[in-house]
């Protein structure tokens, strides 16, 4: 049986830093003080926040590609994101590489 201090605590959390990247087809409604890419920062942050017991953050810096279509990789913010992963030492990624996931975001949100 494991002892508490390997069940619990920060010892059992392992830190996750998380990058978060968000993009919207269409330049349309980009000019809005609050938009859709905020949006899907805010529902990814929150996510994240919920998952701060095992160890998880959100980076600091911003990957937003408005404007571009999903359909290639020409984006230049998911390039900047991927170049920045590579930066990262092999034994500090985590197992599973790059990980996406689109939590449920609370109803009225704009995240087209």
């Amino acid at each position: 049986m494991a002892s508490p201090a390997e069940t619990s605590g920060p010892q059992a959390a392992s830190a996750l830093r998380c990058a978060i990247y968000t993009r919207k087809s269409t330049e349309e409604g980009l000019g809005q003080e609050f938009n859709s890419l905020d949006a899907q920062r805010e529902c990814a942050e929150a996510y994240i926040l919920s998952q701060r017991q095992e160890g998880w953050t959100v980076l600091p810096q911003r990957y937003d590609d408005g404007g571009f279509t999903g359909a290639n990789l020409e984006r230049p913010a998911l390039r900047r994101l991927l170049a920045d992963i590579q930066t990262v030492p092999d034994k500090t990624r985590h197992p599973s590489g790059v990980r996406s996931f689109n939590p449920r975001c609370p109803a009225g949100s704009d995240t087209a």
